[in-house]
């Protein structure tokens, strides 16, 4: 209930513009520029309690307080470093970022790329910082985090070795503001260790809010090189890498200067006249700073002998900066993919840039409720979160034959970093697109659809492959019209938050498909003497001589009513079960119930052993948790995924089991509380104000 409050009062925030680069949420409810002011009234360094400069902030294993790797470790200020220690000095450059000891160089390759664009920098890193003006020994940068901006504040207590920095560096070791951005990247993730290893798709995500995609360079389209052209000219961010065929070869170093498993950063694409043809070039930048090409066009070849000198001495810098030219097509030989964000129209403040359409929804697996895992698993898939895609224009695009609306799709598993130091890592997940939608569903979104359809019907399109990585992304291109999408991980019952995201070159609207919340109940309104006589007969030697039947005698009833049937398996109905049925079902307050109410319970228990049955389709006499949706819907109950995984939460055993008492127990209380709702609601409208006392009341039931 606690985390369901929050999330209600994070989507008001997200609602009245907190989220935004502009508006950034305080990430762990630090507030920078109030820590700051409080520091500098009171004369001290802020010392951050949420990351501390002790073991743990390194890592949990190769990091861990107890490594080889983490001793000798010592945490300093860059006050403490150098006499006079810069925040950024003359602009920050590709030349700040060296790497260190930790395998982020994916990281690196996007904070390098990012230095090529200023607008798309100071959204990161906030220019009110010095080591000068109100310095506190606190700063703060702001990351894009699944849909929403946070900011993150961090002291600037550094791990050292031997006076010098561990992790990323500036080339002149007196500038640290690629140091500090690394460290608050490392306390959003929980610690330096969960940021080793990774794409550089996802820090160039982390950085815009953009969408990153990638193309093998085996298979690369014929006009990839204008795509990078035009990339590089609107602003996006550009990597790129070789593979590895093995462990072995990590940070393997080639005769011709490339490392493999490595990522580089792609800054410039451009076509010289050389010996009377056109040579396309690329330029490519080594996060570390000094190994570099030594091929063809590399800075001390005699290729540039042949080419204008102005065009050379424009292009061509020759130093160890780890940056270097090579051939496009020694790139498309030598390098195995590369990388590109496209930026969100938000981060593009100029007209002339073609902007994407973005819809952004987030949504939850949970383990029995919504976790349905893929189309290999056809009785749990469709419990799965859908979500409706309604393409209404096609692209403007002359010299494309194919009429279609051009969009993009990209599933992200949310912070599946933090999980490493509990022994987690990514799910494998993917997502599958169905063909138009049927009749039924044809301008609706209050559907959720069910296990038959997906039984008849194949997917249109689905994401490459399941992979656990943290984004799984494609482009499509389909007709107008509306397609349901399905993402999913690969196996069931995997618990994880997703953010799924559709850019579009045209409008597009992305939507939840979900049940509505609602009931058909029969209503309970006869006399006594409509009862059967022997039905009454049957109460009467039940009761007793009190005319009523308590919660200890009903528990007997219906354990002995149970013990008789053996195609239900069940525990027995508890004690506390019975107070619940016996508390929702009490008209007149006696704590027990009389003929009328037992008729009312024994009638229900009778269809709910019918559903039951029938749900059982294996004849386990139990009932999985995944059914659940199905046998509510068959007692008069039509609810959405949220609520779903709530039942499940409550009623569902460790093995995803509902029993029949908890099956009872689930479907009175919803049938009370639905009641109540609409008793409550004068006005018909869908909303009921409640006191305090009416609030706690109903749910302490």
């Amino acid at each position: 209930m606690i985390g369901l409050a929050a999330k209600v009062a994070k989507d008001r925030a997200l609602a009245d513009g907190y989220g935004t680069n502009e508006m950034a949420l305080k990430y762990l409810n630090q507030d920078y520029e109030a820590l700051r002011d409080e520091c500098l009234q009171s004369g001290t360094l802020f010392k951050d309690p949420s990351f501390p400069a002790i073991g743990s902030t390194l890592g949990f294993n190769e990091l861990g307080p107890n490594s080889s790797k983490a001793q000798g470790v010592v945490w300093k200020r860059p006050t403490d470093l150098c006499s006079n220690p810069q925040f950024i000095s003359g602009g920050a450059t590709r030349t700040d970022i060296c790497q260190g000891a930790l395998g982020d160089c994916w990281l690196l390759a996007a904070i390098a790329s990012l230095t090529l664009n200023e607008q798309v920098l100071s959204r990161v890193v906030p220019k009110d910082q010095s080591f000068q003006d109100k310095y506190a020994g606190i700063f703060h940068f702001q990351f894009w985090q699944f849909g929403e901006w946070v900011d993150v504040v961090i002291d600037d207590r550094l791990p050292t070795k031997n006076g010098e920095l561990v992790f990323v560096h500036s080339a002149e070791g007196t500038e640290f503001w690629s140091a500090l951005m690394e460290k608050a990247y490392a306390k959003l993730n929980g610690s330096y260790e969960a940021l080793s290893g990774g794409a550089t798709t996802e820090g160039f995500e982390d950085f815009t809010g953009g969408l990153a995609e990638w193309y093998d360079l085996k298979k690369a389209p014929a006009n990839l090189f204008k795509i990078i052209q035009k990339a590089l000219k609107t602003g996006s961010l550009l990597g790129c890498s070789i593979d590895i065929t093995s462990a072995s070869e990590t940070e393997a170093i080639t005769f011709q200067k490339l490392v493999k498993g490595h990522a580089y950063s792609v800054t410039a694409a451009e076509e010289v006249s050389y010996r009377g043809q056109q040579e396309k070039l690329i330029r490519i930048r080594n996060p570390w700073g000094e190994v570099e090409w030594t091929g063809a066009w590399s800075d001390n070849s005699n290729e540039w002998n042949s080419v204008d000198p102005d065009v050379r001495d424009k292009l061509i810098k020759r130093c160890d900066d780890g940056e270097f030219w090579m051939s496009f097509n020694d790139f498309l030989r030598h390098y195995s993919r590369v990388e590109i964000c496209n930026l969100t129209p938000d981060t593009l403040s100029s007209d002339k840039y073609k902007k994407w359409s973005l819809t952004k929804m987030d949504g939850t697996w949970r383990r029995g409720s919504t976790a349905g895992g893929c189309r290999n698993f056809p009785d749990t898939f469709w419990i799965n979160p859908q979500y409706v895609i309604k393409l209404e224009e096609a692209d403007d695009d002359p010299d494309d034959d194919e009429e279609g609306c051009t969009f993009i799709v990209g599933l992200i598993q949310k912070n599946r970093r933090k999980a490493r130091k509990m022994g987690e890592d990514m799910h494998t997940i993917g997502f599958a697109i169905y063909d138009t939608v049927p009749q039924q569903m044809v301008g609706k979104t209050d559907l959720h659809l069910s296990r038959d359809f997906f039984l008849r019907n194949k997917a249109r399109e689905r994401s490459d492959t399941f992979i656990n990585l943290r984004e799984v992304l494609n482009r499509f291109k389909l007709p107008p019209g509306e397609y349901v999408l399905v993402p999913s991980t690969f196996e069931p019952h995997k618990m994880g938050d997703f953010c799924l995201r559709v850019f579009a070159e045209k409008n597009a609207e992305a939507v939840v498909a979900d049940d509505k919340i609602e009931a058909n109940l029969p209503e309970d309104d006869f006399t006594e003497d409509q009862i059967d006589p022997s039905f009454k007969r049957l109460f009467q030697q039940l009761a007793g001589e009190d005319k009523e039947i308590s919660v200890f005698e009903l528990c007997n009833i219906l354990n002995k009513v149970m013990a008789n049937r053996g195609d239900i398996k069940t525990d027995g109905f508890s004690i506390e079960t019975c107070r619940n049925i016996v508390d929702l079902l009490d008209s007149d307050g006696s704590g027990k119930l009389g003929l009328k109410e037992f008729n009312i319970l024994w009638t229900k228990i009778l269809n709910y052993q019918r559903i039951y049955r029938s749900i059982d389709v294996d004849k386990s006499g139990t009932m999985s948790s995944h059914e659940m949706r199905k046998a509510l819907e068959s007692a008069g109950f039509t609810l959405n995924s949220q609520l779903h995984q709530m039942l499940v939460a409550r009623y569902a055993d460790e093995e995803l089991s509902i029993d029949f008492d908890n099956f009872v127990r689930c479907l009175i209380r919803l049938e009370v509380m639905f009641k109540l709702f609409k008793k409550l609601d004068k006005d018909n409208d869908g909303v009921v104000p409640l006191t305090v006392e009416s609030w706690l009341s109903f749910t302490v039931m």
